[in-house]
């Protein structure tokens, strides 16, 4: 019997030794490495397997900070600490909220120079939640709180400490903190503290980190996010060339360590982005292409994962993997979205390998100021490929892809519809009675000037359709290309209807010239509308002020057309007064008992066709204007072709 007894506790006393260690450690001991992302929601400590409940009692802990109202983008001092002061505990966890619904996680932690806090990416976020490095005792814990730039609203602080293994509490809250806009005059901030601490004044100056030097100017005009650009990774940005001057609207970054594949984003200061991302293409053109967005929401920069199609253009994340892409770091400083990206080596989309060991890709930079639910908005800020497909690990200088084509066709459109068309219906419209009896290959001055003008915008403007073709190869709709498309229709059709015209004497000739007139002015109309509207395309770059110039050009010409028509008037009526004053002095001497109404028609015939037989009045002067109006109508197409061709033009002047 003692013999069996002694034989089982020979056998279970060191078992009872090691629960008793674990039950010793376990008192004095949070998680050793702080808390792990998989409880960001909750908050709460898995200790034990879940079997170790929260505390229900009030909590010896308090978070404080330092004032109750920040500004955007201002940093707040944030303490975690006993009540009474010198009450140590092991482990925390600590975020901030917003204090309304959807009570999303706010602004993002920094550092601290002691090594004591671990920062932790919670909601598809960076540095936005904090907690211990090591589970040692600590009296006190203080954070650096910086609030974002794009949200205004109340916080509130939400923390669990815990004292022990067995002892934590978790939903501390702080008093609300007031986050207000960056305009709001540092003075004019109430900062009064939380109550937990009532040696502090009722005001006091704005918090600066310990570790906050102010940038110089120099230091401000020296932007990080270059260096190493064509030396230690891939950089490609827009507009074309802009990375060699570091002045990017947006620009990407590719730094490649083995299969760990480093995607950098931004873009610029004052564009207004809502998103900047890069898509990885085969052919430099939108869709069936892998993109990285980065998207400011509800005061964080979030990463998403996209795939575009073509027809209808879109970037679709459904069916994406979102675990291909891990966000490293983000930020949105003064309306400049930057983020970092690391990237799995293979993804897999829609049956479509993206292989970024062994395949070549477009670079494929793109920015935009709008979102759609669950997707970004059209790329108006910019879009621009890289010329060539390249191995990402293979660093190297990278240019844009070619815009030959699409200036090409912008200057081709402007020289037919601000230059030749314009010409061409002014000769047709007041020159008839001009240059009377002179004649160019058997037809009237004006008519072959006419003809001349118009078959060089029929050729220009279908020859700028093909080369737009070819350079997108597919249909893009938008205000600029559907009244584009109408136009290059009613363009392509007058031609066609001029050969069939009927004679001068045929019944249906007045039915002709009215759809002739009106199929060439809503043509030309519609095609400077369609112009302005190219003004404001990303892929164009063209200056805002380009408008002005477009503006000027169409008060001048308004202003031409009636000068001309004035002119026109004043010969109708010197033509009908001659007629009428020939019929009376033929109704006198010669046809007293005549038909009056048949002999007014035929005087008035006669009338016109003997005019016709010399130049209308003031044809010195309609020549002097037509001189003028050709000269400065050149001056505005010169100018306008070489905003197009040179575009951007302010890299130019730059």
């Amino acid at each position: 019997m003692s013999k069996s007894l002694s034989s089982s506790h020979g056998v279970h006393w060191p078992v009872a030794l090691v629960a008793l260690l674990i039950a010793i450690v376990a008192t004095v001991h949070s998680l050793p490495q702080g808390a792990p992302e998989t409880v960001c929601d909750t908050m709460l400590p898995f200790h034990a397997g879940g079997s170790v409940l929260p505390e229900t009692s009030v909590c010896p802990f308090a978070i404080e900070t330092s004032a109750s109202v920040v500004g955007q983008g201002q940093t707040l001092r944030v303490d975690v600490s006993g009540v009474p002061a010198g009450l140590s505990f092991g482990g925390f966890m600590i975020q901030a909220r917003n204090r309304n619904p959807p009570y999303q996680i706010i602004g993002q932690f920094g550092p601290t120079r002691d090594g004591t806090v671990k920062l932790m990416n919670c909601e598809n976020s960076v540095n936005n939640s904090a907690t211990h490095s090591n589970a040692g005792p600590k009296p006190q814990v203080t954070l650096d709180w910086q609030s974002p730039v794009d949200f205004v609203g109340q916080v509130v602080f939400n923390a669990t400490v815990a004292q022990s293994y067995n002892q934590f509490w978790v939903g501390v809250p702080s008093n609300p903190v007031q986050v207000v806009r960056r305009d709001v005059s540092a003075a004019s901030l109430p900062t009064t503290p939380n109550n937990f601490n009532t040696n502090f004044g009722s005001t006091r100056a704005p918090y600066v980190p310990p570790n906050y030097v102010a940038p110089t100017v120099a230091a401000a005009g020296a932007d990080p996010f270059y260096d190493g650009c064509g030396q230690t990774k891939n950089c490609f940005g827009l507009p074309n060339g802009c990375v060699a001057s570091k002045s990017c609207t947006a620009v990407a970054a590719v730094t490649v360590r083995g299969d760990i594949y480093e995607f950098e984003l931004q873009s610029s200061k004052g564009t207004g982005a809502a998103y900047v991302a890069l898509g990885l293409s085969d052919d430099a053109k939108m869709g069936e292409d892998l993109t990285t967005e980065c998207v400011p929401e509800n005061g964080r920069v979030n990463l998403y994962s996209s795939y575009t199609s073509a027809s209808p253009y879109g970037a679709n994340r459904a069916n994406v993997p979102q675990n291909s892409a891990r966000l490293l770091n983000a930020s949105m400083v003064d309306g400049v979205i930057y983020c970092k990206v690391q990237r799995e080596p293979m993804t897999v989309v829609q049956g479509r390998s993206f292989d970024l060991r062994n395949g070549v890709y477009h670079m494929l930079v793109a920015s935009g100021s709008s979102l759609k639910e669950n997707s970004v908005g059209y790329h108006d800020i910019g879009r621009l490929p890289s010329a060539n497909p390249i191995n990402l690990a293979v660093v190297q200088d990278l240019g844009g892809s070619s815009m030959l084509l699409v200036r090409l066709h912008g200057a081709f459109m402007i020289a037919a519809w601000i230059g030749t068309t314009s010409l061409g219906i002014i000769f047709a419209r007041y020159f008839k009675q001009t240059w009377v009896g002179s004649q160019t290959c058997g037809k009237d001055q004006w008519f072959a000037w006419h003809r001349m003008l118009m078959v060089t915008t029929w050729t220009l403007t279908i020859v700028a359709y093909i080369l737009i073709w070819v350079e997108l190869k597919r249909a893009v709709w938008h205000a600029h290309s559907i009244i584009g498309l109408i136009t290059v229709i009613l363009c392509f059709i007058q031609p066609i209807g001029a050969l069939f015209r009927p004679g001068p004497n045929d019944k249906k000739r007045p039915y002709f010239n009215w759809g002739h007139w009106l199929g060439g002015n809503l043509a030309h109309i519609l095609a400077i509308v369609a112009i302005f509207f190219s003004v404001k395309l990303p892929k164009a770059e063209l200056p805002e002020w380009m408008d002005w110039i477009l503006v000027g050009f169409v008060v001048f010409h308004v202003l031409v057309h009636l000068i001309f028509s004035i002119y026109l008037c004043i010969n109708h009526w010197q033509i009908a007064s001659i007629a009428s004053d020939r019929q009376q002095s033929q109704r006198i001497n010669t046809f007293q008992m005549g038909d009056m109404a048949h002999h007014h028609q035929h005087a008035m015939r006669n009338g016109m066709s003997m005019e016709r037989k010399m130049d209308a009045p003031y044809g010195g002067l309609r020549k002097g204007l037509l001189g003028v109006y050709t000269v400065v109508l050149l001056l505005f197409v010169v100018v306008l072709i070489l905003l197009v061709v040179l575009a951007p033009i302010e890299k130019l002047f730059n």
